[in-house]
């Protein structure tokens, strides 16, 4: 009985272990002052419109990835709406990548006005979002990159809108 116990407990604890250099490896921020490649992709908005992430370069840039049938990424959206029209005027720019076709994204538009750039970024968006950190594929997703072009926060699930200031009061101090 004794020695079962003993077993059950050395495994959680290899288990606890294990998952701790995992987070630890793949959840790691980058140390302040580290430099980080400077990101650069471009998808197309809702007109085909090709856009390039370099024209917001020098902002504070928030990349969302989400799709209409994700309940956390369409809750999410109405306080990224209100932020952005108080912080546009500070430098700090909305991107949203909608993760799926453009189809459903323009009948999403039609119920509500979002007022920063939708990029439509269809299935292969999620593997950028692999590339800017995204290790377990999951949605909401989004990142917060400085003015210096350097991701300083990811956020795997939803974003609240007190993270969004935590993150970006430095930022905008640091001018």
């Amino acid at each position: 009985m004794n020695k079962k116990i003993i077993l059950i407990v050395a495994a959680i604890a290899f288990i606890a272990l294990a998952a701790g250099l995992f987070a630890r490896q793949y959840f790691a921020v980058p140390e302040a002052g580290k430099s980080t490649p400077q990101i650069n992709f471009s998808l197309p908005d809702l007109a085909d419109t090709p856009q390039s992430v370099t024209q917001w370069q020098g902002k504070i840039l928030i990349i969302n990835f989400w799709a209409t049938w994700c309940p956390p990424c369409l809750k999410e959206i109405p306080e990224f709406i209100k932020l952005q029209d108080e912080y546009k005027d500070k430098g700090v720019q909305f991107v949203g990548i909608a993760i799926e076709d453009k189809q459903p994204v323009e009948d999403y538009l039609k119920r509500i006005k979002i007022n920063y750039p939708v990029l439509i970024g269809g299935e292969g968006a999620t593997m950028l979002a692999q590339q800017l950190g995204n290790v377990i594929n999951t949605v909401p997703f989004t990142v917060i990159i400085n003015q210096q072009g350097q991701i300083v926060h990811h956020q795997l699930g939803e974003l609240t809108r007190e993270k969004v200031l935590e993150v970006i009061a430095p930022l905008l101090t640091a001018k």
